[in-house]
């Protein structure tokens, strides 16, 4: 018997990283999943993964920025499995990287609407079916970067801060109807928003994560996929307005000697923008 077991699920950005490894374990766990991104090669990968796990699966390309697409994932769901009972508001990007004074504020504004925007437009049209499903959990994917700073990632931070009080207040919020609004903040994960499937480039970052906090190993999708779970689960019925840290102790003693550590064995640009992980 899986914990998710009747459940129906929609995360976005499921079409690799973290979100592909979070629908691999709900659908593992019993639940249908439907799975938002842009990248329609991956995304049916994705589903073609779920499947192979024993659960039910599809894609439906979308771009989370954008209200009206958001509202066809919610509805699809419905459509396809009669319900919804969980979202997971996870697609990122990198977005605008550099010097604060010479981010444009179009590259502001867009990394803003994927990275924020995108979750406010995943809770609000998530609601409805969630409270008439008789309740159910949102999460969403913050950063520890919503809690510390980091040089050079001034959108991202502002945005990913943003995520974890927008769970606060959501779950002030839609506590009566018994709906649950918790984020996850994730350290140092190695996924192609890192390593932009470059040759050699995934084994050097996680060998560069490796000594980036305590626990001396990088961090991997299944690490968040696990505390997904959790609170997508009855587990966790009495969980919400949490920003859950799940970094291997980044956030309390970092092993980096500097920002600058490994920088020449990474494909971050020093400055510009970083766009979804599938286009090059």
């Amino acid at each position: 018997m899986g914990r998710l077991d009747g459940k129906v699920a929609i995360i976005t950005g499921a079409a690799s990283g973290i979100g592909r490894g979070t629908a691999m374990r709900f659908a593992g766990e019993g639940a249908a999943v439907v799975i938002g991104d842009l990248n329609v090669e991956g995304g049916e990968a994705a589903v073609r993964d779920c499947k192979e796990h024993g659960g039910r699966a599809v894609f439906q390309k979308a771009d989370v920025s954008s209200e009206s697409e958001v509202k066809s994932l919610v509805a699809r769901a419905v459509k396809e499995f009669g319900k919804l009972d969980i979202i997971y508001n996870n697609a990122g990007i990198g977005g605008a990287v550099g010097p604060l004074e010479k981010i444009s504020v179009e590259d502001w504004d867009k990394s803003i609407a994927i990275l924020l925007r995108s979750v406010f437009l995943g809770i609000k049209h998530s609601v409805p079916e969630l409270r008439k499903a008789g309740g159910g959990a949102i999460i969403s994917t913050a950063s520890v970067a919503g809690l510390r700073g980091f040089d050079g990632l001034h959108p991202y931070c502002a945005a990913k801060a943003g995520v974890v009080n927008l769970t606060r207040s959501a779950a002030l919020e839609f506590a009566k109807d018994k709906i649950r609004v918790n984020c996850i903040c994730p350290g140092g994960i190695v996924t192609p928003i890192l390593h932009r499937n470059m040759p050699g480039v995934k084994e050097a970052m996680e060998q560069l994560l490796e000594h980036g906090q305590p626990v001396q190993r990088a961090g991997h999708p299944e690490d968040i996929a696990g505390m997904a779970l959790y609170l997508a689960s009855n587990d966790a019925e009495w969980v919400t307005g949490q920003a859950m840290v799940v970094d291997g102790g980044l956030t309390v003693g970092s092993g980096f000697a500097s920002p600058q550590a490994g920088a020449q064995q990474t494909p971050f640009p020093v400055q510009g923008f970083m766009g979804p992980s599938f286009e090059k």
